[in-house]
């Protein structure tokens, strides 16, 4: 009786249909080829959004990369959390957006909302940090925090990045996270992002925090329910360069997923990720413009 119980839940989920897919916001690439195609870059193979959440779903962790600054990311990002739950339990949510001096205000959060209670102003309740504005996050943020899986803490606090900034932590461990041509890479990776302005010898303890970031987020993946879900920027989820190098380093059991939501015209390969999903894209912007202005 009891098999045949489980049996019928099997089918009534599998026969749920998934939540209907969110408008488009971005205002570039709306023509382009590859607009709303998810790759499975190990095969090639095109995938329905049915597909890929059923490949996702069978996963232990599930990693999802996002351009922070495409509102297409987050409500793709909030489509995705929604319909896992529907394909199997969901264990736990980890947000590169939260560090751990907010985890208690968060665990509250839930407990108001498990009463029934709401704060007025959530963002405050949360003391969520402005740099990751609320009108991308909130939406993803409000329905995970009314779930009965928790939501957890995924990054370092300020005085930890400090700490690494200056030389005080410790070097990481294993082999393939600090491996000269990741660290060449991210060295690459900061000085282009910082428009070749930084001093050369401040980049070493720049990636250093970069990887010491990748560290948690893996550590607290392991440490998290599992099936666990991780919403963080695109470069931290890179299987070539992020966290599954500090999942292999720390001994991973069970199958790691990597999804890259990428905009229209970006190149992946599957050293990169396991799959992509092209989204719109949002207009360029020469920030080194600024970056040199302030500099002066």
């Amino acid at each position: 009786m009891r098999i045949l119980l489980m049996l019928a839940m099997a089918l009534l989920t599998a026969c749920q249909s998934l939540p209907s897919l969110p408008e488009w916001q971005s205002p570039e690439g709306r023509e382009h080829s590859e607009l709303g195609i998810i790759l499975d870059l190990r095969s090639g193979e095109r995938l329905s959004p049915e597909q890929l959440v059923g490949q996702l779903a069978s996963a232990d962790r599930v990693l999802i990369g996002e351009r922070h600054d495409n509102p297409d990311h987050h409500t793709l990002q909030l489509w995705l959390v929604q319909a896992l739950a529907m394909q199997r339990r969901q264990g736990s949510l980890l947000l590169e957006m939260l560090v751990p001096a907010q985890q208690a205000k968060v665990d509250g959060v839930r407990e108001m909302q498990a009463q029934g209670r709401l704060p007025s102003d959530l963002p405050a309740a949360l003391e969520w940090e402005k740099g990751w504005p609320w009108a991308l996050y909130g939406e993803v943020v409000s329905y995970a925090l009314q779930q009965s899986y928790p939501v957890l803490a995924a990054n370092l606090d300020r005085s930890e990045v400090m700490s690494i900034y200056t030389g005080a932590a410790p070097p990481l461990s294993g082999v393939r996270s600090t491996a000269p041509s990741v660290r060449e890479a991210l060295l690459a990776q900061v000085r282009r992002s910082h428009c070749d302005l930084l001093p050369e010898a401040q980049l070493p303890a720049m990636v250093a925090v970069q990887q010491q970031r990748d560290r948690r987020m893996a550590d607290r993946l392991l440490a998290a329910p599992q099936p666990a879900l991780l919403l963080a920027g695109s470069f931290h989820v890179r299987r070539d360069l992020g966290i599954p190098l500090h999942l292999d380093d720390l001994d991973a059991q069970g199958a790691t997923r990597v999804l890259i939501l990428a905009e229209v015209g970006e190149r992946l390969t599957a050293q990169q990720a396991d799959y992509v999903w092209y989204t719109p894209a949002q207009p360029e912007q020469d920030h080194c413009v600024q970056l040199r202005q302030t500099s002066r």
